[in-house]
């Protein structure tokens, strides 16, 4: 029988690879069932790369299963060669720790914690921390053939450029973890990112060589990628985090409102939590009149919600609209540097200065004669408001918290002057 949540994991693209497609089904329409995802804690904080499998363990949560999230606290002391082409930089166990902390804080606004059926958090740490080197290599390692780990891809794609021992054994960890919480907590499906299937997979042949034939699953996600080829998740500032620190919910909202007509639908099915019917009708919206913008401002709204809260999404609605209208005056200084992070930033050493030379010093107009006519023809605002005076002599009063000035020339040219 065709089961619900899998027809609709598949609607929304979802489900790349499948150990067992047909005995996945079988057992998600028999009973509820305890599955996980993991992430090693390379950062205190995750972005929005690792978000797809953890919504999409979400959605089995939805449908009345129980996730097991797990943060790499073990793990992560080692390192995943999967996508890597060279070693990576071995953390402190202070770092680990305070990377574990960061991250399982957001994990509690994706899952529904400690309830009857709710999600359960676990760490790695407190069962491969607790296998000897003796222990690993006769209990584990012996069941596990050289052979059989070379062929993985994550390990082949290694050979080449040099792959330590350290990290060559890490799919032996992972699938530690596998049997560890099948055991435990009766896991039965691991969900992970399409890198991840040479790991689940050994992960349940280390479960058949120990345990004998029992169900164990693995499903994994496809890895996003844009309809211009580039990097999913990356800004020309780095990455988008979900920690409000490091990408502020303004910034957070811009990435997915500036989503492409081409990728907004896809996003739509893989990041929101938004019905069929739902997202079809905003298909229709961008196919009759996409000026309007609905699915990008949906997607937006949902995942910045999700993320931040509704509080976080009214600033960020807030400073957008400000910063389109040109309402600079409402919006305070730290919502102003939050704005216009990416604008051209440009330094004046002088604490008065004409506005000609100001804006030909620092490049905002070419030179003298086109400053003066930007300014008669009322193309140049200083901190949103027109000046059109050639005379006129920047201050202390146009230095917002006492540091930058901010000038918009033409419709939406806008630059910082920034005062040393």
């Amino acid at each position: 029988m065709t089961n619900a949540l899998i027809e609709e994991l598949k609607w929304r693209g979802l489900i790349y690879q499948q150990t067992d497609e047909t005995g996945i089904e079988n057992l998600l329409n028999k009973e509820q069932v305890t599955l996980y995802c993991g992430a090693d804690p390379t950062a205190d904080s995750l972005h929005i790369g690792h978000l797809l499998p953890f919504l999409t363990l979400r959605r089995f949560q939805e449908h009345g299963h129980r996730p097991l999230v797990l943060i790499g606290g073990g793990t992560g002391m080692i390192g995943d060669p999967s996508g890597k082409s060279e070693e990576r930089k071995l953390q402190t166990e202070e770092q680990v720790e305070t990377n574990v902390q960061g991250i399982s804080k957001q994990m509690h606004k994706i899952f529904e914690f400690d309830t009857n059926k709710g999600a359960k958090l676990v760490n790695n740490k407190d069962w491969l921390g607790q296998i000897s080197l003796i222990e690993f290599l006769r209990d584990y390692g012996k069941h596990v053939g050289v052979n059989y780990m070379l062929g993985k891809d994550s390990i082949q794609t290694r050979l080449e450029h040099g792959i330590s021992f350290t990290e060559f054994t890490y799919t032996i960890l992972q699938a530690i973890d596998f049997g560890h919480l099948n055991q435990t907590y009766n896991c039965k499906i691991q969900v992970g990112g399409s890198d991840q299937w040479g790991n689940i997979t050994s992960g349940i042949e280390l479960m058949r060589r120990m345990y004998g034939e029992n169900e164990a699953f693995g499903l994994t996600i496809p890895l996003v990628v844009k309809s211009d080829g580039k990097k999913f998740g990356k800004t020309e500032g780095g990455s988008v985090w979900l920690d409000a620190d490091k990408t502020s919910p303004y910034e957070f909202y811009q990435f997915w409102i500036n989503s492409t007509d081409e990728d907004v639908i896809k996003f739509l099915k893989y990041f929101t939590f938004l019905s069929k019917a739902e997202i079809n009708d905003l298909e229709k919206s961008l196919q009759e009149a996409p000026h309007l913008r609905e699915a990008q401002k949906a997607l937006a709204e949902n995942v910045t919600r999700f993320i931040h809260g509704q509080d976080a999404l009214d600033d960020a609605i807030r400073i957008s609209q400000a910063l389109f209208s040109g309402d600079l005056k409402s919006l305070s200084a730290k919502e102003l540097k939050e704005g216009f992070k990416d604008v051209p930033q440009v330094d004046l050493n002088h604490t008065t200065s004409n506005i000609v030379e100001a804006i030909v010093e620092t490049g905002i107009s070419s030179s003298k004669r086109q400053a003066r006519e930007d300014i008669n023809n009322g193309a140049i605002y200083i901190n949103g408001e027109r000046q059109q005076d050639v005379n006129y002599e920047l201050s202390d009063e146009d230095k917002i918290d006492n540091a930058f000035t901010i000038v918009r020339r033409g419709k939406k040219k806008y630059f910082m002057i920034n005062y040393k």
